[in-house]
């Protein structure tokens, strides 16, 4: 589990409520997270590997530039897999181990490596799951900047920067103000915790509140772009429009089902610590409520990693390919040249997810849309393909498996 109470748990004066949650049934709690983690890593990579049936693997790249936007998606299972990788070997050293949890919560205890252990494993956590916000926060912008300025691939390398320079130094920031001035006598009180939270919590919450906005924005210029090219909102238009709209709903859905019961088990953790008895009657429904959120946390989030590679893509199945060759024909949908019709048009089946590919082959393009069309391939899922003619007419079909 991605919350910041278990690097709060590294320090053996941890605060009461701190204890609390982390101390109420270790064993199941352990249990549960290790599961939820396992299974959510192996379906995650189940996910991603090739598969005879034509399934383009996601970050499978045969075009030399592939766009920015299926790179992305792409690092975002990466960077969950690896999250849930950290997970399932702390929550399984904590129960094949239990000597360690004990180690950590002696104070004179001069053994370090429990918590060198405890603090590794929990920044391991932390940075990625803080990167797989950050790389969710650049699709919205990717995507959105894509569809308003038709801009071709998008600069990666800045998003390499902007989201592991942003990962690792909140990341680095927010544990060394915690564990200030060591990890065996870690200062006491909120305000000290508050710099660790925040800069946990901030780009979760970014992602929450900022993603909305850009896919929103999204989809109402891809129904102007729509509508722009004949005057008219036919049924295959509106059938795309859903087709994106459906998307970006799975990627926020999926997103918020998984981390707002951290959200609302902090501010019960927090209202908590403000209390001078924790041990109050009075708040024996807020700390089952506190408790019910820890589980649930504990196995919700590592199955973000599973979830999110099912709202990029949808299932892909069992049938992997473990075929060295075959896994080099693989392709993503084929883009073909224009060539002369019956009725004189050009007609051109648009890769969905190559903007760089779309740029190269526009230029091969006469006639009006172009720059519609391209802009709004980069959205579909799937293997959805755009039929564009000279005639600015076009229809959405099924591209099929490439043989």
């Amino acid at each position: 589990m991605a919350s910041p109470r278990l690097e709060t748990f590294c320090c053996p004066n941890r605060d009461s409520a701190t204890e609390f949650v982390v101390s109420f049934q270790p064993v199941l709690f352990g249990a549960l997270s290790v599961a939820s983690a396992a299974l959510s890593l192996c379906l995650a990579v189940l996910q991603i590997l090739p598969k005879r049936k034509g399934y383009r693997r996601l970050g499978q790249y045969p075009l030399p530039r592939p766009a920015s936007s299926s790179r992305i998606l792409f690092i975002v299972s990466i960077c969950d897999i690896l999250g849930c990788t950290g997970i399932v070997v702390r929550s399984s050293v904590w129960l094949g181990v239990p000597s360690i949890i004990d180690q950590i919560s002696e104070a004179n205890s001069t053994d370090v490596l429990p918590e060198v252990f405890c603090v590794g494993s929990a920044m391991w956590i932390q940075l990625f799951f803080s990167a797989s916000f950050w790389w969710t926060f650049c699709y919205a912008v990717d995507v959105f900047l894509v569809v308003k300025t038709s801009a071709g691939i998008s600069t990666i390398i800045l998003y390499h920067m902007i989201t592991w320079g942003l990962a690792v130094l909140l990341c680095i920031e927010g544990v060394a103000m915690l564990y200030y001035p060591s990890i065996s006598d870690c200062e006491q009180g909120l305000q000290h915790a508050i710099p660790h939270y925040v800069t946990t919590y901030a780009p979760m919450l970014l992602v929450l509140i900022v993603n909305p906005v850009f896919f929103n924005r999204t989809i109402s210029a891809v129904t102007s772009l729509l509508k722009g090219r004949q005057g008219i909102y036919t049924e295959n238009e509106r059938r795309l429009a859903n087709e994106i709209k459906l998307r970006f709903f799975k990627i926020m859905l999926v997103f918020f089902v998984c981390w707002i019961p951290n959200i609302i088990n902090e501010s019960l953790l927090f209202f908590l610590e403000m209390q001078t008895d924790i041990n109050d009657n009075s708040l024996r429904n807020i700390k089952n409520a506190a408790l019910i959120t820890w589980f649930i946390m504990g196995i919700l989030n590592p199955m973000q990693a599973f979830l999110n590679t099912l709202a990029f893509h949808g299932w892909t199945g069992f049938d992997v390919d473990f075929s060295m060759q075959r896994r080099r024909e693989l392709t993503w949908d084929s883009v073909s040249t224009s060539v002369p019709n019956a009725g004189g048009n050009n007609t051109l089946g648009t890769t969905l997810l190559y903007q760089s590919h779309v740029q190269d082959v526009k230029r091969n393009l006469i006639g009006n849309g172009q720059h519609q069309s391209d802009a709004i391939s980069v959205l579909s899922e799937g293997n959805w393909a755009l039929s564009v003619t000279t005639s600015s007419q076009y229809d959405l079909k099924w591209a099929g498996p490439v043989k």
